[in-house]
């Protein structure tokens, strides 16, 4: 796909419109602020473009030059060499246009609902879906995002059969998106008395968090129950009905919270959570059409898909979606630069396979 100088004319010339209607003031609160918001997404994307067009006539007058026939044999020299510079960097000009044409998710920049249930492995699938958590919450401390408990059900041995998180930040769902998954874990539990290597699992699934713009819910759609909060083991840690549970009826869908003493806080807790599942909802039926495709994508988001095993013995760390393995598995489980490593990769092979298949 070689870039079409049409489209490019056209970002230019919106972000030139943006520009002067910001300038010279933009009606409303709401229109300025929408309209800023596009000013500066389009802004890295036009400095790209124009970056692009002074190298591609920067080419044209070193091909110029070497067209003279009056140009002497020093200067053709020169002029071949920073040809040849040119066309590398063209080609980087052009590929990294390319990415930034590319259609994104309109939730990338949204806030994320983190959710880490235990799966196959009994109590030490518990153990380590806590692990998971402790993860995600130091790589959030890491990238300056808050990070905020908002339902646990923990065992006895302080594993969770379930959390809820909440993560707040910049592009967080553009990033914590590729977390979708089976994450699996191989490793000799603390209850192992005879040094087996046991495999559990745990499924993370990454929601972008609803706004009440993105989904509409009829109050009278709502069941709301509460209850007494419970710690681990089942006993009673207070001795008010705080703890809610909200259930959207047409749906069945149900979000609960009881971290919080106030009822009220709770219920707001749940209430963000059920919206949040509620959108990620719509957005998987709108992308009924392409679901054929998503099992195949490295952002697919798929919740049965197993997309990484956790090697305690080797010290490893492989994302079966792109073959990537480090050897860094305690810089991993601290929410270190080895995160970062693992997500850059997954986003440069997502952005690939979109290439491709708009090149194909």
């Amino acid at each position: 796909m070689s870039l079409d100088p049409g489209k490019l004319h056209g970002v230019v010339r919106r972000f030139d419109e943006l520009k002067s209607l910001l300038s010279g003031g933009a009606g409303d609160n709401d229109s300025f602020v929408k309209l800023s918001r596009e000013y500066a997404e389009l802004l890295p994307l036009v400095e790209k473009v124009e970056a692009f067009q002074q190298l591609h006539d920067d080419m044209a007058g070193v091909k110029e030059l070497l067209a003279d026939p009056e140009s002497d044999r020093e200067m053709r020299e020169m002029a071949e060499a920073e040809r040849q510079e040119l066309v590398e960097q063209l080609a980087e000009a052009e590929h990294a246009v390319k990415l930034m044409l590319l259609p994104k998710d309109s939730a990338d920049e949204k806030n994320a609902i983190l959710e880490i249930r235990a799966g196959t492995g009994g109590e030490e699938a518990a153990l380590f879906a806590a692990d998971l958590y402790r993860m995600y919450q130091r790589y959030a401390e890491n990238k300056g995002w808050r990070f905020e408990l908002m339902d646990a059900n923990e065992n006895d041995l302080g594993g969770f059969k379930e959390v809820v998180a909440s993560v707040s930040g910049a592009g967080v769902f553009a990033r914590l998106k590729y977390e979708s998954g089976v994450h699996r874990v191989q490793r000799v539990p603390v209850t192992e008395t005879g040094g087996r290597i046991h495999t559990s699992a745990a499924t993370v699934a990454v929601l972008p968090e609803a706004e009440e713009v993105d989904v509409h819910i009829d109050p009278k759609d709502l069941r709301i129950d509460t209850y007494r909060s419970q710690g681990a083991g089942g006993q009673h840690v207070n001795t008010t009905d705080s703890a809610v549970r909200v259930t959207h009826i047409p749906s069945g869908v149900v979000a609960a919270c009881q971290e919080e003493k106030s009822q009220h806080k709770n219920k707001a807790k749940a209430m963000k959570m059920l919206m949040t599942r509620l959108y990620d909802h719509e957005r998987e039926t709108k992308d009924a059409a392409r679901a054929a495709d998503r099992k195949s994508q490295v952002g697919s988001g798929d919740r049965s898909e197993r997309i990484r095993t956790y090697n305690f013995p080797q010290g490893r760390i492989s994302d079966h979606r792109i073959n990537l393995t480090l050897y860094r598995l305690d810089d991993f489980l601290t929410g270190g630069p080895s995160v970062d490593e693992m997500i850059d990769a997954l986003i440069s092979e997502d952005q690939a396979q979109k290439l491709a298949e708009i090149e194909s």
